[in-house]
């Protein structure tokens, strides 16, 4: 999949074509009435709780509103057009998550690019997904888990949140890299798909620490290892999928995002902004009970995040031929 890597990143790594007085003073002045942060899924998740914590801080910060708007529907592809079509003026933002690199794949046919059509503002959070079991299988490694995988193959059952969620994708790039065979059912939601691994009816997830980490804790589900490049610090004890299975990696991350041509200044405020929370002590506990770690970005490097995460979904979907729900 050919990325348009110069056309998404300008915005973030360019400057501004307007005189260097008229920029400051704009971006002095912004913004003067309340921002709007949408996100593409229901009360209640990890995006909305994002949303509803770096929210209060812009406020604060800068002095106007930051009201949090749900859009939910279309794995946040409805959230997402809402965005790109809103005028370019720093007073419409976007919850980014992974399933927006997923969709410019899963989807053939959307109504925007996205990107084409978005600037990246911040990362703010980046946390793991990490592989639990049923403790009825008798499975404690992820050695263990591909043997009998291999020697039962279609015979285990992983559950997701739907088609092109993190934890769909997840379990494809694990079969995509040890040929297993596995086989994956779809849920509305990740925390239907838990209450059935919890009772027997499927046996392994790829889910997100967030939603894993208090039946990991209480004994209930037997986690094996976490997908990051790196140990977590919540899971300190645990391996990580890459430790057995080269280049596997799988991070679930929340960023802001506007329109394109959203003035640079308007996105520089902004990204200063939401770093400054990023350090807080304050916010950074309160991520860290979502058990997920800052993830401070300038808007260049957030979006080469999100180019090269949106080139590594496309192989995976086309690997597994995954369609939308």
């Amino acid at each position: 999949m050919k990325i348009p890597r110069r056309k998404f990143l300008h915005l973030a790594a360019g400057a501004a074509a307007l005189p260097v007085v008229s920029r400051v003073a704009r971006a002095q002045a912004y913004p003067t009435r309340p921002v709007r942060i949408i996100v593409g899924f229901a009360p209640g998740g990890t995006s909305d709780i994002v949303a509803r914590l770096i929210g209060p801080w812009l406020s604060e910060r800068l002095g106007q509103p930051f009201i949090i708007e749900n859009r939910p529907g279309a794995a946040s592809n409805i959230a997402t057009e809402a965005v790109v079509r809103a005028p370019a003026d720093g007073y419409t933002l976007l919850v980014v998550q992974a399933s927006n690199f997923v969709n410019a794949t899963l989807y053939d046919k959307l109504n925007y690019n996205f990107i084409r059509d978005i600037a990246p503002v911040a990362g703010v959070i980046r946390y793991p997904n990490v592989i639990v079991v049923n403790p009825s299988l008798p499975i404690n490694t992820v050695p263990e888990l591909i043997a009998y995988a291999k020697a039962n193959p279609g015979r285990l059952n992983y559950p997701s949140g739907g088609s092109g969620t993190t934890g769909h994708m997840a379990g494809e790039l694990f079969k995509m890299l040890t040929g297993v065979n596995i086989v994956h059912v779809p849920y509305r939601g990740e925390a239907l798909g838990l209450t059935d691994l919890l009772g027997g009816q499927v046996q392994v997830m790829f889910g997100t620490t967030t939603a894993s980490m208090e039946h990991i804790k209480a004994g209930k589900l037997r986690a094996l290892a976490v997908t990051s490049t790196s140990r977590s610090e919540f899971l300190p004890s645990l391996p990580t999928v890459g430790e057995f299975v080269p280049a596997y990696e799988v991070s679930s991350v929340q960023g802001i995002a506007a329109p394109k041509n959203t003035p640079v200044d308007i996105i520089e405020k902004l990204n200063k902004e939401i770093n400054a929370g990023l350090a807080d002590a304050r916010l950074k506990a309160r991520f860290a009970d979502l058990s997920a770690a800052a993830f401070p970005s300038s808007p260049a490097d957030f979006g080469k995040f999100i180019v090269d995460e949106t080139e590594k979904w496309a192989k995976v979907v086309k690997f597994s031929g995954a369609k939308p729900d």
